[in-house]
């Protein structure tokens, strides 16, 4: 990466913010379709999807055990091929890359952060940030700066960055891997329960940590069988089948989300 796409880089507005207007699709899906064999029956997880993810959207994906949640969130993000059909992400069909190609794309595009948090322990939080970071520039001082400014927004003080991460909180260790995950200003936030191994103020903690990233226009899909979690979206998909069954748009106070959410459960029979 050359010194001028290093500063253009460190001087994007927002998250993501390079790539389109708000509201515009960022993913797209065509008959989006993943079958595993088991035992040498073929199980359909994922059944001809068409999809499309907004830029600045919060989406979260619901539904029963075994509906195939975590399957589609892997199939968006690049983490996992599908079998049929097409995944489209900042305008580049993620189904006509090679293995390489993938990988190098994710580490620019794409932020991660899963319910079991995979910070590197021989590494200290702000070495952490950095090592993300060092797969796209090798202007340290300027990543250096970046990560500072992140770990101060989750609100993690200076005197932890030199921590390792088995020296943090769960919550302030789930924080850490959410400012891991902007590092590299990524077109989607991809989340798989985030606050499923975290107490319930940790929990809320990390939960309001993705409304303020929501609200500055990082654009985040969420899998979560988490309530509290589910209100914080604008957007829900209820995953049935290997299918979208329903849908529900997520809007006013918290206790209207709330309502609104509990009552579409119930219809779906959750």
């Amino acid at each position: 990466m050359t010194r001028q796409e290093v500063t253009t880089m460190e001087e994007t507005s927002g998250p993501g913010s390079d790539e389109g207007p708000r509201g515009a699709p960022v993913i797209t899906t065509g008959r989006l379709s993943k079958t595993f064999s088991v035992g040498g029956a073929q199980q359909h997880v994922l059944r001809n999807l068409d999809l499309s993810v907004e830029k600045g959207s919060f989406t979260v994906i619901m539904g029963p055990s075994g509906a195939g949640k975590s399957t589609l969130l892997h199939a968006l993000s690049g983490l996992d091929r599908p079998t049929l059909g097409t995944v489209t992400l900042e305008g580049t069909d993620l189904t006509g890359l090679g293995e390489d190609e993938l990988a190098r794309f994710r580490r620019r595009h794409c932020g991660f952060v899963f319910q079991r948090i995979h910070l590197l322990d021989s590494l200290s939080v702000l070495e952490n940030l950095l090592v993300v970071g060092l797969l796209i520039s090798h202007d340290r001082r300027a990543l250096s700066r970046r990560a500072g400014e992140l770990l101060e927004r989750v609100g993690l003080p200076e005197r932890d960055w030199s921590k390792t991460p088995s020296m943090l909180s769960g919550g302030e260790a789930q924080r850490v891997a959410i400012a891991r995950a902007l590092m590299n200003r990524p077109a989607v936030v991809f989340a798989d329960e985030p606050t499923g191994q975290l107490g319930s103020a940790h929990s809320a903690s990390v939960l309001d940590l993705l409304g303020q990233v929501h609200d500055d226009g990082q654009t985040i899909v969420m899998v979560t069988h988490d309530l509290p979690s589910a209100c914080r979206a604008e957007r829900l998909l209820y995953l049935r089948d290997g299918r979208i069954g329903e849908e529900l748009a997520l809007s006013g106070s918290r206790d209207e989300r709330m309502t609104a959410l509990t009552a579409f459960l119930t219809e779906m029979g959750w």
